[in-house]
């Protein structure tokens, strides 16, 4: 039985955060600030061929203005996150091309924000317009736009297992899907910002809502020209991430005006600059098909991805091997093939955003699964557990260990708890306007880096005289409760109160240095597992110190309420049974003049699946096409919940972002590339009114290598949702609705070509 494990805690700082107290980047006042805004492409594609900057500069109050005349032009790419590695280097400060909509043609900046706003109007620009590629199908044509170089191909890559075309070629029945993903905006409430202070000796301080400071430093030093170590990159407070701010975007810029200026600066972005001139989620096409034998089993699948990376590579070559390797652990197929490409458009750019790749791949693979259902005449249920990855099996790629897998069991629970057999089997009246139906959708993902990239973290730990502990490590909340949920692990170990153990957040300046930060579902499995081991050390060195003042071997002792007791009575010439961690403390700096600290290099040992099975019921209007989610179920496998309202928090909140996905959020751009859907009258995201009450089960079997038993959660949750909606609404109007979101119109549409 834990103490602390599995509780829920409330978040260190909720108090803060409910009384407004919390300041974030953008609330910080600094003596002599600048404020800075960007001015952005309102074409998607074009040369720039002069700037006249001098309307704007004769403002009062404007202090420079910057474009690609008077900017440097090195080239970085902003997915970068380590040293040495190799990545299409295709983004600078400014461009002299244009490339999409939202585009950095230039940044002004002023003594305060309005006078900063009103210069970007005064910024006049010459620009020779080209030709605009939109649609990912094309990009690849001999005739297409070339948005770079030669190719707009950025990246391809083909795995394939078994004799694939060989039992396709021998096959009496062949199903096959194309089915399509929009770009999506993360959405996250407090716009991306950034403060930049210079400091002596040509040194800068960025202040950022990020979730890899290392990275920030590294892509900013490179985009501006100056040393690593004179960037200091401070975690600021963030109101939302969700990927978005997983790569620097407007820092680099920030950067550099305020070097020039020897001024602090402030630069914010507006909602249409978040949602056009930082990152979007990836659009896919997918193209599914299966052979099915009689019995169920799936004996060869194909599935051919095309990823629309948008105007500049980022990650565009790591999202397809991300989709390969989720592909490839969830089904147990023998023969299968992943085909995946990415491509340039004039369109925003492509980046991290939760889920990374699996809510694309699962909503193919998923809404194909129903389809083949439907053509077996077989319960999608009955399909899936036919096919899924068991516990143990080996990853299909050679990669890293699988482990407790307990997709099976996340489908079983789920469809009993969901009376899945029964409301599948319910019929609609075929005249009635309003039709039920229910669908369900499968999903893995992984737990950091291990097997592909580094993954390690360093971690200390040492205590105050008081007894308390600081826990040093660069470690980014995003507001999920990673501070917390440390706390609670360090806690655990220790037998301290969990808000008696402080947890810095990430500052390349005063923290060791991490890998990877805050992505890949890293941080329970990587960061928890190092905070476990960086507590487990600091309670030998305080048994060790124990022993030596009560005189006894450390094996009879043990630690409780911030105290190392004798598991047994005192000898009879000591009355002493316990000591406190303070007189530990004293005994070490008086007596063996050390500190009682601890210094760990913790390496990921692993890479396990987390594996979700989402259910869905909805009613649809067959007139309006609007859907009405009634009923949702989430069953999750998440080894252990180190504080389980943190874990269904972000199980609600992965759902609703999904349920986004599935219904109403898009991208949408006109024949021009200007986007249509340009702030949230118009991109239209799921509010608390229109959420359905989300039930979770969690699948708590443990897994090896997770601090105890712990794995990931937090983007798992934001993948099935989107696909058991679609086969919901399939199910209730016997459609076959293949593109993402199904809007009423699309819905509409199909009801219609179902009646002719």
């Amino acid at each position: 039985m834990h103490k602390y494990i599995g509780k829920s805690i409330p978040r260190h700082d909720a108090r803060e955060k409910a009384t407004g107290l919390l300041k974030y980047a953008g609330d910080l006042k600094i003596e002599g600030l600048l404020y800075a805004r960007l001015k952005t492409s309102e074409i998607a594609h074009g040369k720039l061929i002069s700037v006249d900057a001098k309307k704007a500069e004769d403002e009062s109050g404007v202090k420079a203005v910057y474009h690609h005349f008077n900017t440097p032009g090195y080239t970085y790419n902003e997915h970068q996150w380590m040293a040495g590695q190799e990545m299409i280097e295709d983004q600078v400060l400014f461009s002299e091309t244009l490339r999409h909509y939202g585009d950095r043609v230039a940044m002004v900046v002023a003594d305060n924000r309005e006078t900063a706003r009103i210069a970007t109007q005064l910024v006049d620009m010459e620009i020779e317009s080209l030709p605009v590629l939109i649609d990912p199908e094309h990009a690849l044509d001999a005739d297409a736009v070339k948005i770079h170089s030669e190719s707009n191909l950025v990246f391809e890559k083909s795995i394939e297992l078994g004799q694939v075309e060989s039992v396709f070629s021998g096959a009496h029945r062949v199903v096959e899907d194309k089915i399509e993903t929009p770009k999506q905006h993360h959405a996250a409430m407090e716009p991306h910002v950034c403060l930049a202070i210079p400091e002596a000796n040509g040194h800068l301080t960025l202040v950022t809502p990020c979730q890899v400071v290392f990275q920030v430093q590294l892509i900013v030093a490179k985009a501006i020209g100056v040393p690593i170590s004179h960037i200091r990159v401070i975690k600021a407070n963030i109101g939302g991430s969700f990927g978005g701010k997983g790569q620097p975007t407007i820092e680099a810029p920030c950067a550099y005006a305020a070097m020039q200026l020897g001024k602090p600066v402030l630069l914010e972005t507006d909602r249409l600059q978040s949602m056009t001139a930082t990152k979007t989620r990836h659009a896919s096409i997918g193209w599914i098909k299966s052979v099915v034998d009689e019995s169920g089993i799936i004996r060869a699948r194909d599935l051919s991805m095309l990823v629309d990376t948008g105007a500049y590579c980022t990650n565009g070559q790591a999202i397809v091997m991300a989709m390969a390797k989720k592909y490839f652990r969830l089904y147990e197929i023998e023969n299968t093939r992943f085909s995946g490409k990415s491509v340039y458009t004039n369109t925003p750019v492509g980046g991290a955003c939760r889920g990374y790749g699996s809510p694309q791949v699962h909503a193919v693979t998923e809404i194909h699964m129903d389809n083949l259902a439907r053509e077996m005449d077989m319960d999608p249920v009955e399909l899936r557990l036919k096919n899924l990855i068991q516990p143990f099996a080996k990853d299909p790629l050679g990669g890293p260990a699988i482990g407790e897998a307990q997709a099976v069991e996340c489908v079983q629970r789920g469809a009993e708890a969901f009376n899945w057999k029964e409301r599948y089997a319910y019929k609609n009246d075929a005249s009635a306007r309003f039709k039920r139906g229910v669908g369900m959708a499968c999903a893995t993902h992984g737990n950091g880096y291990h097997g592909a990239y580094p993954d390690f973290i360093n971690m200390s730990l040492k205590m105050h005289a008081d007894g308390k502990l600081v826990l040093n490590a660069a470690l980014h909340d995003l507001g999920c409760g990673t501070v917390t949920s440390i706390q609670q692990i360090v806690a655990e170990v220790l037998d301290v109160s969990p808000y008696d153990v402080h947890v810095l957040e990430a500052d390349t300046s005063v923290n060791p240095y991490d890998s990877a930060g805050t992505q890949a579902s890293r941080v329970t499995y990587v960061c928890g597992g190092a905070a476990k081991k960086a507590a487990e050390e600091m309670k030998i060195n305080l048994l060790k110190f124990a022993g030596e003042m009560l005189k006894c071997p450390i094996e009879k002792l043990y630690v409780e309420d911030s105290q190392v007791k004798l598991c047994e009575s005192p000898r009879e010439n000591s009355s002493k049974c316990a000591v406190t961690y303070e007189e530990i403390l004293a005994y070490a700096y008086l007596v063996k003049q050390e500190e009682v600290k601890s210094e760990v290099t913790y390496q990921s040992p692993g890479n396990p699946g987390v594996y979700a099975a989402n259910f869905a019921q909805v009613i649809v209007d067959t007139f309006t096409g609007h859907v009405t989610i009634t009923d949702f179920l989430a069953v999750h496998d998440i080894g252990k919940a180190i504080n389980r309202d943190f874990v269904e928090g972000q199980i609600h909140g992965g759902v609703q972002m999904s349920l986004g996905m599935a219904l109403m959020e898009e991208m949408d751009f006109n024949a021009k590339g200007i986007l249509q859907s340009r702030n949230f009258s118009k991109y239209h995201i799921f509010n608390a009114p229109e959420m359905p009450e989300v039930k979770t089960i969690l699948i708590e079997t443990g897994e090896d290598g997770g601090p105890f038993g712990a794995k990931s959660v937090g983007e798992v949750c934001a993948v099935a949702a989107a696909p058991a909606v679609i086969n919901a609404i399939n199910h209730a109007l016997g459609t076959r609705i293949s593109k993402l979101p199904a809007t009423p119109e699309r819905i509409v549409e199909a009801v219609c070509a179902l009646e002719d």
